[in-house]
């Protein structure tokens, strides 16, 4: 697999639980939560959809032979700049794990977009400052 064809999965992976909006060859859109993709087919399930005439679908799950377009509806998390500012608190102890959505901060702390998930202590409220400012300036 090519450096690119990786890239595109990852960008793909990054957009799970996230809000999105699908079209489809025919026309149709629904917006929805994607529960599910299978990367290789742009086969995909998405939760709590809601189709263009506004019916809310538990699930719909939608082949991806009849999928137009995947659109993000929100910006993603950004848990490379969040890296880079615990990196400048904690130099050289920071690990970024992009791909598998976590930061590994001192080998203790385990930081994903939702907060710390692993570890306590001084350094766990550390980061949690620097993960509270990161989320404040993200939203201002």
């Amino acid at each position: 697999m090519s450096a690119a064809q990786r890239k595109f999965f990852a960008e793909i992976a990054a957009l799970l639980e996230a809000p999105v909006m699908v079209t489809t060859v025919d026309g149709k859109s629904y917006t929805g939560t994607l529960a599910g993709i299978i990367p290789n087919t742009l086969s995909l399930c998405l939760a709590e959809a809601k189709d263009e005439k506004g019916r809310i679908l538990h699930r719909a799950v939608l082949n991806g032979n009849t999928v137009a377009q995947i659109f993000a509806i929100e910006k993603p998390f950004d848990l490379k700049t969040l890296a880079e500012r615990l990196n400048n608190v904690f130099p050289t102890m920071v690990r970024l794990y992009e791909d598998k959505g976590f930061i590994w901060v001192m080998d203790k702390v385990k930081v994903t977009e939702k907060g710390i998930e692993e570890g306590r202590g001084p350094a766990a409220e550390r980061v949690q400052k620097v993960y509270d400012q990161f989320v404040s300036d993200s939203k201002a």
